[in-house]
């Protein structure tokens, strides 16, 4: 982890959106994930969530300011605020459990090998069945908060934040129903980051990398499909 330093003009422009009420701002678009999900159907070991997962992970791991957190200094230079980023991020995904009507967070550290991601993730999947949590680690910022709402293709989503004044700048991931139009199979893909540290171009790379990613699907998970 270090600490980010901004030049005249990209710290005027933190400061402009991070002081304001609700400095999120977010997109929904939708992806091609027809090979992703092609690749899905064929390998009778790769599963849709974990293998999204790690696409996601991945592709915000690429995008620089989506390792960026914001946080309030303590000590001497207690009340004002510093830019740091991770070397790693720690995708925490709502899965079903057994245990409740209610999902449950499941941590993982991200891993750039689909393999290690892959099999971390289905045993934390299968730990939170009947171990379900819904605590994050105090104080840690590395997270990507991810979701999935498989009932419908969206257009937008909303999402409950912390309450206070300091929140957080974690970005929110949620991935929708797909469908399919024509040849392609498509799926909405909604965003929200903090405009202070992610700006819209950065969220438009972020885009771009995600597509790349999923029309690579055969040649990452290409182990899974021997």
């Amino acid at each position: 982890m270090k600490k980010i330093t901004f030049d005249a003009h990209r710290q005027a422009h933190f400061a402009h959106f991070n002081g304001m009420a609700n400095p999120h701002f977010g997109i929904t678009a939708e992806v091609d994930i027809t090979s992703f999900l092609g690749c899905v159907l064929r390998s009778p070991t790769l599963r849709f969530t974990p293998a999204m997962v790690y696409l996601i992970s991945r592709a915000a791991m690429e995008v620089e300011a989506f390792r960026w957190r914001v946080r309030r200094c303590s000590g001497e230079d207690e009340g004002a605020v510093e830019v740091v980023e991770h070397g790693n991020l720690r995708p925490s995904f709502a899965v079903p459990t057994a245990a409740s009507s209610a999902f449950s967070f499941c941590t993982v550290a991200y891993d750039e090998d689909p393999l290690a991601f892959h099999a971390a993730a289905e045993a934390m999947m299968e730990r939170m069945k009947t171990e379900p949590s819904f605590e994050d680690e105090p104080g840690a910022d590395d997270y990507l908060f991810l979701s999935t709402f498989p009932w419908a293709t969206f257009t937008s989503i909303t999402h409950a934040m912390p309450a206070g004044p300091d929140g957080d700048s974690v970005p929110r991931i949620v991935w929708g129903k797909y469908q399919q139009r024509g040849d392609k199979t498509t799926m909405p893909l909604a965003v929200q980051a903090h405009h202070a540290v992610v700006d819209g171009s950065d969220l438009g790379r972020y885009y771009q990398k995600m597509q790349q990613l999923l029309n690579k699907s055969e040649e990452i998970f290409e182990l899974f499909l021997k």
